[in-house]
């Protein structure tokens, strides 16, 4: 079945796992509507567990659980998944390396209506900091739907970053997702442009209205950390310059990934990001896009300027 919202897809592959999967628990801190973990509570509400609003709690509680053989989904608005509950993310799960799998929801600037305190632009930078930690960032609801099955089969933590709204997909609906494999989604000769989550979509319209200009790659950056660094480089080969887009922080996220793989091929690269900034609210998720310029206008700025 094909979403068209990243949580959506989260929520009811999770049931379908679940289903052949006795393993598989969810825990949420007070947002099971929102992050979809009510769709698990109401297929197996003996796997489910409402922690309320206690990330810290709900996350020592995961590690438990999954020291005691079981597969925990821990659930929040990524803001909080991966700020509130740092401590015991890095002391209890990453150290001890255990098999927890934190979704970080309404990531970004998607709740756009609730401003900074709501808007996590730099959980992928502290999640990617932190040692054994695997960070995924699906492009779209097709992609989310593999993704967390792979979260499910890998041995580990790790943290999923999910956007809050709906938006169409651009990624086929069964490509089987390999954890920390790029994918090439456009071929092109002269840019090449590297996006994660919503920000894909994005490039690809960018790099359509400018293919009488130039020629852009476009290229799939699904999972942050573990990055394929060696498949980046061959992607740039030829290639004349570079262009990373993110609906995040440009410190520490996609854009500086991108530049550590590339650090020895001395390439131009320029970041499509939220500057050294929080997020605020707006009318609607499109205003609070363009007003941290977060578009395919802006991309294509990007990639112009560097021709």
């Amino acid at each position: 079945m094909a979403y068209t919202n990243q949580r959506t897809a989260y929520g009811n592959t999770l049931v379908e796992l679940g289903k052949y999967d006795k393993r598989i628990v969810v825990l949420d801190a007070d947002l099971g509507g929102s992050t979809m973990g009510k769709l698990f509570e109401a297929a197996y509400p003996e796997r489910h567990f409402e922690m309320g609003i206690a990330e810290a709690n709900m996350t020592s509680v995961a590690a438990g659980l999954a020291q005691t053989g079981k597969i925990p989904f821990t659930n929040s608005f990524a803001v909080f998944a991966a700020g509130r509950a740092y401590d015991q993310i890095r002391q209890t799960i990453a150290i001890g390396n255990l098999n927890v799998k934190i979704c970080g929801s309404s990531s970004g600037m998607s709740d756009f209506g609730d401003g900074a305190t709501h808007q996590a632009i730099e959980d992928m930078a502290i999640m990617r900091a932190i040692p054994n930690m695997t960070v995924i960032s699906p492009a779209d609801a097709n992609e989310t739907v593999q993704a967390v099955k792979a979260a499910a089969e890998m041995e580990g933590p790790c943290y999923l970053r999910l956007n809050r709204n709906d938006y169409e997909n651009v990624t086929p609906e069964d490509k089987p997702f390999v954890i920390g494999e790029p994918y090439v989604l456009r071929e092109g000769s002269d840019i090449a442009l590297f996006a994660t989550g919503i920000m894909v979509g994005k490039a690809l319209e960018a790099a359509e209205e400018l293919k009488d200009k130039v020629s852009v790659k476009v290229v799939n950056i699904s999972t942050i950390k573990p990055l394929n660094k060696e498949a980046v480089i061959g992607m740039t080969k030829g290639c004349r310059a570079v262009v990373t887009a993110e609906e995040h922080s440009i410190i520490g996220g996609l854009g500086s990934a991108i530049s550590e793989a590339l650090c020895k091929e001395c390439k131009p690269i320029e970041y499509v990001g939220v500057e050294d900034t929080f997020g605020s609210s707006g009318h609607s998720y499109t205003d609070v896009l363009e007003f941290y310029k977060l578009t395919k206008e802006h991309i294509k700025e990007a990639v112009t300027g560097l021709i």
